[in-house]
């Protein structure tokens, strides 16, 4: 499975970090390839949205195409680039920059971390990871945990994807 990977300035070292830890994870039996879509270089004046774009018009491509892929994209709060990403029809971002205080529990009564609910109640095929609000372990162990997990496609979460994707400016 493709992940994409893209961000700004204030992600491109957290992005690098993670882009060689995917590929160690797929050294040991996940089978990922990581893309870089950019930020290439440092440059504290770039714009996250040129970047973002990138991976999320790949990703909305293989969404369209019915090919399994994700992205990963980083900046200092993830706020933005959650924004950015989810301009892109079929791209479902979720913003993660930290544990919550507390775990919640579905309407069946499974409990739910916050990063296996994006994929399991979501679909989410994007992740924004801030990177001022994350250590490097932890956006590692979010990574791996958000990569490992399924998207079941429960019938009532496939419907309520559906009613998003049919949401005026979705298509």
């Amino acid at each position: 499975m493709k992940v994409y990977f893209a961000a700004d300035h204030a992600g491109f070292d957290l992005k690098a970090i993670l882009i060689a830890y995917v590929n160690s994870l797929s050294t040991a039996g996940l089978p990922l390839e990581a893309v870089d879509c950019g930020a290439f270089e440092f440059d504290k004046a770039d714009d996250y949205p040129d970047f973002i774009g990138r991976a999320a018009k790949l990703l909305a491509a293989d969404s369209a195409a019915g090919i399994e892929s994700r992205a990963i994209v980083i900046g200092a709060s993830g706020q933005g680039e959650a924004m950015a990403a989810n301009r892109f029809p079929g791209v479902r971002c979720a913003l993660y920059y930290g544990e919550p205080k507390g775990t919640q529990k579905d309407m069946s009564g499974k409990e739910l971390d916050m990063l296996s609910s994006t994929r399991e109640h979501n679909g989410a095929n994007a992740l924004s990871l801030g990177a001022r609000f994350l250590s490097e372990e932890e956006a590692k162990n979010a990574v791996k945990s958000w990569l490992a997990h399924p998207y079941p496609g429960e019938d009532r979460h496939a419907r309520r994807i559906q009613k998003l994707d049919a949401l005026p400016g979705s298509a």
